[in-house]
Formats: C-alpha cells, structure tokens, sequence
C-alpha cells in the first residue's frame, strides 16, 4: 500500500473520533446551558426569560470552546507528547494558512452572532421595560420633596399610566441608605408593592450619589442619577417577595440598603394601598442608622464615614423580619 493510501485509510477512523467527540462536546454543552437556569434567581418580570435564555446560550458557547479546547490540549499530553529525555528542538512547522483562516473567521462569526443576537434581546427589553433620563425643572432636594410630596415634573416624560390597567408613577427615592416609594394615592412605604401582570411606571431619584436599582429576579437594573428623573417602566409577572438591592457602591453601609419587593394580586394591591392609606406616618425601619448609632455609642471610632440619612417617614415600614425568595 502506497503512502497516500495508508493516509486514507487512517484519516476514516480519525474522522470519526473528530465526530465523537464534537458530538460530546455539543451533549456537554447543551446539558451545561440547560443547568444554568438553576443557577439564576425565579423568574419574576416578563423581561426575565430573554435575559435568562441569552445567559443559557452564552453558557452553551462557552462551555463548548471551553471542553473543546481542553480535550485537545488532553489528548496532545496523553498521547502526542515528546518521549522521556527527548530534548530535541520540535520540527520547524511553518503555519497553515488555511487552518488559521478557519480559526480566526469562525470566532469571528460566532462573536458577531452573539452581538446580534444580544442587539436583539436589548431591544425586546426596551419595549418591555423603557426608560429614559430626564433633566428636572427645579432642584431636587430633601425639603422639597417633603414640602410638596412628589417630584418635580419635567419636559419629554414618558407616558404613564395610559391604559387603565397600568400603575404609576410610583416615586422611587434613593438616599444613603435607605428606599422610600410614593404611590399615586401619596401612600409612602419602605417596601415596594406591585401588582402581578400590570406594567408598572417608576419615577426615580437619587438625593444623594449614584444608586442602583436592581431586582434580580426581575433581571432589570437601573441607575439612579443624581440631578436627574428617569422614568422606568417594567411588568412583574409572578407573585412572592424579591429583594431590591442597591447594586452600586453608595458608601460605607450601602450594602445595608435593601428592602422587599412584593408581586400580589390586583385586588390584593388595591386593599394594600387603602389600608396604608389609614395608616400614620413613621420613621421606616433603617439598618444604616442602627449600625450608626451603635457607632456613634462605641466612640465614632474607625474610618470616617457619611452618616445616613434620616429614616424616611412612611405610611408602612420595611419589616425585617420577612422572608424573602430572591
């Protein structure tokens, strides 16, 4: 048999082992993206699949490349490596212009199908939860809040609550550290009450520094800009209590502000609203400002740091006692 047969003969079995392997490789990665929905919080806004599916689908590639190149770095150390005490130089192989071509055109294509892919999400996303950043009409500052009990309106708002199912605005005000919510009816609460498959419209503020306003298992994160209103609208679409988190660095005891957000039935939230409406107002439960007090009482000593915010006075305060899923 000539040189170029017993290369023909050799390269079937090689194909097939190319084959096999591909095809673990795809069963591995297609097991991978269909686990990683675990790894994520409950799925509560109507934005949350495309984000989740798109993380399912990056994790797919991912893990593909991933096991695809560590098989083949494996079996060149298994079975390809240099002999004991070979200390030769390795043969000078010039590049294979085809086979870099492949490699870099094939990364590039999956790349860009990524990007368009994710260009797409974006925009579903935008429909779902729009926003836009507003610049106010007046300063926005702690007494004038309070003085007038809302926000200044300003130029170029976004339509709000057009459909008679919609909710809002609902006033969402970030200090450090603490959340406060003004509702249509100028209930003031210290936790968010939404109602379930209603799209909701938010008016947000910072009085202070930069927040974020992030619920995980809405897969949604908006920051809150100082010198600015941004409008905001979202969906929720499962009932249960989330936790809304500051997810940007606002100073020492930022992580402290959290507070529940809870998903209920229409009638649910309806009967919500008017029994806080009866209630009086109260400074909020504020974790920020009991750890400051306990410092102040040790001495103020350690680093320096901003003193919270005064509790925010509310018509129903953050219970921190619940429990919350995500």
């Amino acid at each position: 048999m000539t040189s170029t047969g017993r290369s023909q003969a050799n390269r079937g079995p090689s194909l097939l082992l190319v084959a096999a392997g591909l095809g673990l490789d795809a069963l591995a990665s297609w097991t991978m993206a269909q686990q990683s929905y675990r790894w994520l919080p409950v799925q509560a806004s109507t934005a949350a699949p495309y984000v989740d599916n798109l993380f399912a689908l990056e994790t797919g590639i991912g893990t593909f490349i991933l096991v695809g190149c560590s098989a083949v770095i494996a079996w060149t150390l298994l079975f390809n490596r240099a002999p004991k005490y070979d200390l030769d130089d390795g043969d000078p192989i010039e590049g294979n212009l085809t086979l870099e071509i492949i490699w870099t055109v094939i990364p590039l294509l999956v790349v860009l199908a990524i990007a368009w892919h994710t260009i797409g999400i974006n925009r579903t996303l935008a429909t779902l939860g729009g926003k836009q950043r507003l610049a106010t009409a007046a300063p926005l500052t702690s007494a004038s809040l309070l003085a007038t009990g809302s926000l200044p309106m300003a130029a170029g708002s976004l339509p709000i609550a057009t459909d008679s199912e919609d909710v809002g605005p609902i006033q969402v005000i970030a200090r450090q550290w603490s959340w406060e919510f003004i509702y249509p009816n100028g209930v003031r609460s210290s936790e968010l009450h939404l109602p379930v498959d209603r799209q909701i419209y938010f008016r947000l503020i910072s009085m202070d520094v930069l927040h974020g306003f992030y619920i995980p298992a809405f897969r949604l994160k908006q920051d809150l800009i100082p010198g600015s209103v941004i409008d905001y609208r979202l969906t929720p679409s499962r009932q249960g209590r989330y936790r809304l988190r500051d997810s940007m660095f606002s100073g020492g005891y930022f992580a402290t502000n959290q507070t529940d957000v809870v998903v209920e039935t229409g009638a649910e939230f309806e009967a919500w609203l008017a029994a806080a409406e009866r209630a009086p107002l109260r400074p909020s439960f504020n974790a920020a400002n009991e750890i400051w007090q306990q410092r102040l009482a040790e001495g103020n000593r350690g680093w320096a740091t901003v003193p919270p915010a005064p509790p925010p006075e509310v018509n129903v305060s953050l219970d921190p006692q619940n429990s919350h899923e995500a």
